[in-house]
């Protein structure tokens, strides 16, 4: 699309000239699928017979003759996005571009539709033989064409350029983002915002001002200012700027070192917990932003409970760069339980940003808000957004619309933290996500505090690949042994085609001693050495691999020590409450109890800013030990009598093994090499990347006794996993070999979306695209209530007076929990089953938007009931417990 011997910048100038012309082209033209019998015939929207008579009988009137008692040949088979791509290719577009109309409704057809013509003539030209009939309709189609051609500044269809295949996917999203916004007569569907109202049948097309229509639309829906990023040249006025404190030597380094980089795309920062990585990777995102023209960001993380934590964070980043240039800015919280949190939604909406602080427009500036048009599938649009990792690996998985998700991502810089805790099924749509952003030339920043090299040097190979559609083997420019660097912390950059990877921080990092000891996982005996490190007071962390035992542990809180347990087995609320006054007792600042002890699941590993004096921890792989040792001692304050040194427990079953459950959740190869490479005292930060490369880097595997059974399961789970993780996972980027390949009609064709989402993954609600992407069991969520005197009760912590019909149903909506797996192992019976409850019990839910389509379970007067073979109990301090029922198998 651009001619050789020009200057970069004129280059530039060009490719967009033509980029643009290529856009104003498919956005006229998408539609011509349309002018075809097939499509006019069509019964209305909302069966209007009459409305249909009158539009037949207008066409007839215009040259359509006999077009009410036309026989189509199966009109069904040939809907507007196909026929249009049929058109079009029939009359000389590429295919690269005319696959695009044909996939304009979410997902691109199979194979070119060009047959069609020839199979179901009538569809398009009336009749398969009446040339008089046939003539019309060919004349429309041709002055469409002519016309949306000359408009875009197209001499000639075949002038039209073809495209790659990632190309191809970024225009299709913004094609389909494109139709909805010009299908929305309102704002919101709200009257008070028009936009693209409906065009009254006395109207005709010249009697429209087209302009001034476009314009006045555009104006209702374009509420927030599009981010401008600065070059970040001056670190230390940055952090003070956007943070409130001077960065640490590390941090001003690694900004130093980012904009050194010409071509700056992926870079991944290895360092300590607590070094302030959010920091480094948020400055890094305004450097990328503004080096590679982005306008948004995109901060994943693997948990809900995570990604509420770093909301709060990013929201004041973003509102200080808002302030700062007098602009608005749209914000999202992108996972299923966003609504409660009320850090986002307390943002007020876009449209309602309003006079408090007014300049001569009438808005405030400086505001982060909430943009309302951007929900379902579109909330990805959004300028600046933190969520659930699933977002992200969502972008590999088969499903319609899919489009729309990779052009979100497509704009903006993305920072990706706790990378090393997803699994080889996670990672595989990881690295399939990497490999379209490196496509896109996406920036992309990594954050680990214990990434495996093997990881390490995968995540540069995937992206390498994409941006460069060429292996890195052959093609990275990258100093001796890079593969093997145990440098920590640590900072690699790919710039260009460059590797560089930096160690060296003017100086050392503060450093100091963990001390490991072994502990029978006993709950009995853990408690007693809990109580007895705590005498003198102290918070003490639990940290357990199963909701199940993390309930044990709670039972044996001594009487008049205070306890807070966290897992998934919560209500919603009472889990967001949970979090919040956790951060609240032991966060950064937080008011510290005397003492008191905290028991949770993997969600107090990551992401979390809490301290504990001591941590007693459930055997896990080295990488995840060390991530929950980084809650210990995590900031300088006093430590009570007893306490001064960091101490971690290790728990584990007495003699040889893990226990089933461990090793359910854990595979056995990387427990075996974590006792076997953990020694007694770590030094760290020194030590982080030596024990995650050691336990693993296969070559290790000799120096420890008895693995080879271990070894063989791994292998054989990983190949497994790999396997099912690519049933439903797009392909890989199609790029042309050579630059002639897009002039060759026979090479073009490989190129093109035909059959991309092919074997789709089908419609998916969201925890079914999830669980599709984290291969978990698909869950149930129920609204939890109680039932006293024939009246329904909320029984979250500090509700448990509060009737169902005291309350909006918006509020009911949130008191949802996941059930546990166990008790939907068949899921199909198990909601059938509480449907019939939930028709019975409340009708009503079926007329209301909030709660239409929600499930309820419903307790006794003592928080309990019985369900598929279990008896359930909820318990506010320690959530749904479930125990089989006697004489259940």
């Amino acid at each position: 699309m651009v001619k050789a011997g020009l200057s970069p910048v004129k280059a530039q100038e060009q490719a967009e000239r033509e980029m643009g012309k290529l856009i104003k082209f498919l956005c006229y033209i998408h539609d011509i699928g349309k002018a075809t019998p097939a499509f006019q015939v069509k019964r209305s929207y909302n069966h209007d017979d009459q409305l249909d008579e009158i539009l037949v009988d207008r066409l007839m009137h215009h040259s359509f003759k006999g077009l009410a008692d036309a026989t189509l040949s199966s009109p069904a088979k040939s809907p507007h996005a196909r026929a249009g791509e049929a058109i079009l290719q029939d009359a000389g577009l590429n295919e690269t571009v005319a696959a695009i109309i044909g996939g304009h409704h979410g997902k691109p057809q199979s194979k070119s539709p060009i047959d069609q013509l020839v199979d179901y003539t009538s569809n398009y030209y009336q009749s398969d033989n009446d040339e008089q009939a046939k003539a019309p309709w060919k004349k429309a189609q041709g002055e469409l064409i002519r016309y949306g051609r000359e408009l875009a500044g197209y001499k000639d269809i075949k002038d039209v350029p073809p495209v790659t295949q990632a190309e191809a996917v970024i225009l299709e999203g913004l094609l389909i983002m494109s139709d909805w916004l010009a299908s929305s007569e309102y704002l919101n569907d709200n009257v008070d915002y028009p936009m693209f109202t409906l065009i009254g049948l006395d109207e005709g097309f010249d009697s429209l001002d087209m302009d001034k229509r476009w314009q006045s639309a555009i104006k209702t829906w374009k509420l927030n200012d599009q981010w401008e990023p600065d070059e970040v040249n001056d670190a230390k006025r940055y952090y003070q700027d956007h943070f409130g404190f001077a960065p640490r030597q590390i941090q001003e380094v690694m900004a130093d070192k980012l904009l050194e980089a010409n071509d700056p795309g992926l870079m991944i920062v290895e360092a300590p917990m607590g070094i302030g990585k959010t920091e480094i990777a948020l400055a890094a995102a305004e450097q990328l932003a503004s080096a590679t023209g982005r306008s948004g960001v995109y901060v994943g993380l693997p948990t809900q409970a995570t990604s509420n934590a770093m909301f709060r964070r990013v929201e004041d980043w973003a509102r200080k760069m808002a302030q700062g240039n007098e602009l608005n800015f749209s914000m999202e919280l992108l996972h299923g339980k966003a609504y409660l949190n009320s850090d986002f939604t307390d943002l007020p909406r876009a449209e309602d940003v309003d006079l408090d602080d007014e300049d001569s427009s009438g808005i405030q500036e400086g505001a982060i808000s909430v943009n309302s048009w951007f929900s379902g599938k579109k909330s990805i649009l959004a300028d600046f957004e933190v969520g659930t990792i699933d977002n992200l690996l969502l972008m590999g998985l088969k499903q319609k619309h899919l489009f729309l998700r990779h052009l979100g991502f497509s704009n903006k810089v993305i920072i990706l933290d706790e990378v090393h805790a997803y699994d080889a099924y996670m990672n595989s749509y990881l690295y399939k996500a990497l490999e379209w952003l490196g496509a896109y030339h996406v920036p992309v920043i990594i954050l680990s505090a214990t990434l495996p090299k093997e990881k390490r040097n995968e995540i540069i190979g995937t992206y390498f690949k994409g941006k460069y559609h060429s292996s890195f083997e052959q093609n990275l420019i990258a100093a001796d042994g890079w593969e093997d660097n145990y440098a920590y912390p640590l900072l690699s950059i790919l710039d260009g085609q460059e590797l560089k990877q930096i160690s060296n921080f003017g100086q050392k990092l503060p450093s100091h001693e963990l001390q490991i000891e072994y502990l029978d996982e006993d709950p009995n005996v853990v408690m007693a050495k809990v109580e007895a490190k705590i005498a003198n007071g102290g918070v003490a962390g639990i940290i357990v691999n199963t909701v199940k035992r993390a309930q044990e542990f709670a039972k044996l809180v001594p009487k008049g020590v205070g306890c807070l347990v966290l897992h998934s087995a919560f209500l919603a609320t009472d889990r967001m409450n949970k979090e919040e006054k956790l951060q609240d007792l032991i966060g950064k600042n937080g008011q510290r109890p005397k003492k008191y002890i905290v028991i949770g699941t993997q969600v107090l590993e990551q992401s979390l800013d809490i301290d504990f004096d001591v941590l007693f921890t459930d055997i896990a792989p080295m990488d995840l030990l060390l991530q929950r040792a980084g809650r210990l001692h995590r900031h300088e304050i006093d430590r009570p009598e007893g306490l001064e040194e960091s101490v971690l427990y290790v728990l584990k079953p007495e003699g040889d093994g893990y226990g089933d459950a461990n090793e359910a959740i854990y595979e056995k190869y990387y427990l075996q090499k974590t006792e076997a490479f953990l020694p007694r005292v770590v030094k760290l930060p020194d030590d982080i990347s030596i024990l995650v490369q050691k336990v693993y880097d296969p070559p290790t595997d000799d120096q420890v006794e008895n693995l080879q059974d271990a070894k063989e399961d791994s292998d054989k789970h990983f190949a497994k996993e790999n396997s099912k993780a690519e049933s439903f996972q797009v392909s890989d980027p199609k790029y042309p070999k050579k630059e002639t390949d897009l002039q060759n009609k026979r090479k073009l064709r490989k190129l093109t979306l035909h059959g991309w989402l092919d074997w789709d993954a089908g419609n998916l609600d969201e925890n079914q695209a999830i669980a599709a992407v984290r291969d978990i069991r698909e869950s149930v969520e129920v609204i939890l209530l109680k039932e006293v005197d024939s009246k329904y009760y909320l029984l979250d912590e500090g509700k448990e007076t509060v009737a169902v019909d005291e309350i909006g149903d918006r509020d009911l909506a949130q008191e949802i929990i996941r059930l546990p797996g166990v008790l939907t192992l068949d899921v199909d019976k198990a909601i059938k089953t509480l449907e019939t409850i939930t028709i019975k019990r409340f009708p009503e839910w079926q007329n209301s938007p909030w709660l239409k389509g929600s499930i309820a379970l419903v307790l006794d007067e003592n928080n309990e009931t019985t369900f598929a073979g279990y008896r359930l109990k909820y318990l506010p301090a320690i959530g749904l417990t479930h125990e089989k029922e006697e004489g259940e198998k």
